[in-house]
């Protein structure tokens, strides 16, 4: 039985006033599984370019292959087929109703300019990430909301563990997280990526060495979490800085990647520009590094930066089923006062997260989220410690530690 997913009710919603919604994201992200759960009992019919008797017959008359669809169609995989986008929109434009299509799309398909041109208006944007541990778990996410309210209460609990280790090498992926065994979910990750690397990729772009993706994801798996350096990345496969920029925005392209900006005001002239690189999930980076819970309790550098990336991805995760758009960066200036995490709900609001695979927080810990306050001019703001400890403490001034399993439960 599928995990529900949060993104459902805002999937129902877009189709009752939008004539095409896209849903965007990683392979094996459950794309597929939602649209159909959501929309074959609304009367949507399901076709995937993934079947190549289709894939050819929309290459090949993509005005004759839009006429002859069902009023409700889902479309799968669109991203292997830009050139259905202007038909689309001539469909759309000869009877504007609601709900015409459901579309998916594994690749950044915003990305490709003849759809942007094309559905521009026409077109809802959702975008599905892996399952959060507040699905996984069954729960509506409330973190964010006590994020930018400030309102953490007191109180013990029991700190994670060796079940934070273990959810951080599972990952979030619904098919690898219905094997049983920290093996064999390895192993589906393993034959994910190079499917990925074989399939999309290639489809994205004609570049010769795929065989060099894989060592540059594994690299960026073992840095996840730090500035972007792309000399260091470079060096090993004996590639320009060029080249390894160009496969970094390719796999960006397909969600393996993603660069997190620094948050920065205007009048501000010593903070450190370089966005920090992170992986979309970090039961790949485990895969693709061969470490279990036991390698990773022994390598407090490595479990501190997958922390932060796994603290991050559940928090874009809970923001993406959110009415409103949250914008999420990091912060660090000249004089290294750093911010892990910075959350901007809008611009009179910004958070800030701290991460700590430790159980403990001292006053140390909220150094860097005191000077972001300092510089946040006017705007409200709340600064989190999130660490692997029993309670939620206040430590004044809008500044809390709070309890990693906080983001899933009730904070």
């Amino acid at each position: 039985m599928p995990i529900p997913r949060l993104l459902a009710p805002r999937l129902r919603e877009a189709l009752r006033d939008t004539p095409a919604v896209l849903i965007h994201g990683p392979r094996q992200s459950g794309k597929t599984t939602l649209a159909r759960i959501v929309g074959e009992p609304m009367g949507y019919r399901y076709l995937s370019f993934d079947d190549t008797g289709i894939l050819a017959a929309a290459r090949r008359d993509p005005a004759g292959f839009v006429s002859d669809l069902a009023p409700r169609t889902i479309l799968d995989e669109v991203q292997r087929v830009p050139e259905i986008f202007p038909a689309l929109k001539a469909a759309i434009d000869t009877r504007r109703t609601a709900g015409k299509y459901i579309l998916t799309g594994s690749a950044n398909v915003l990305l490709i300019p003849r759809l942007t041109e094309s559905l521009a208006g026409r077109m809802g944007i959702l975008r599905l990430h892996p399952l959060a541990q507040s699905e996984i778990e069954g729960r509506q996410p409330r973190f964010i909301d006590a994020l930018f309210s400030g309102r953490f209460k007191t109180r013990i609990g029991e700190r994670l563990g060796r079940d934070l280790l273990e959810r951080i090498v599972a990952g979030g992926y619904p098919a690898a997280l219905v094997r049983r065994s920290a093996p064999r979910r390895a192993a589906w990750y393993r034959d994910y990526i190079e499917t990925q690397i074989q399939r999309d990729v290639r489809d994205l772009s004609r570049i010769h060495s795929l065989d060099a993706l894989p060592k540059l994801l594994m690299a960026a798996a073992s840095h996840t979490g730090t500035l972007i350096n792309v000399a260091d990345l470079a060096a090993p496969m004996e590639m320009t800085r060029q080249t390894i920029h160009d496969y970094v925005t390719l796999l960006e392209r397909v969600f393996l990647l993603e660069r997190l900006p620094a948050w920065h005001a205007n009048r501000l002239t010593r903070l450190v520009k370089r966005p920090k690189l992170h992986i979309g999930d970090t039961g790949i980076a485990c895969a693709l590094l061969g470490i279990d819970a036991q390698a990773l309790s022994r390598d407090g550098a490595l479990l501190g930066r997958l922390l932060e990336t796994f603290v991050l991805q559940e928090l874009r995760r809970q923001a993406a089923v959110r009415p409103s758009p949250i914008n999420f960066f990091h912060f660090r200036d000249r004089d290294d006062f750093e911010v892990d995490i910075v959350l901007e709900r809008d611009l009179s609001s910004v958070a800030g997260i701290e991460v700590k695979a430790a159980a403990s927080v001292n006053e140390g810990d909220f150094r860097g989220l005191r000077k972001l306050r300092s510089i946040a001019g006017k705007r409200s703001m709340t600064g989190i410690v999130l660490y692997d400890g029993a309670a939620t403490i206040p430590y004044g001034d809008g500044l809390f530690a709070v309890p990693i399993r906080s983001l899933w439960e009730a904070p």
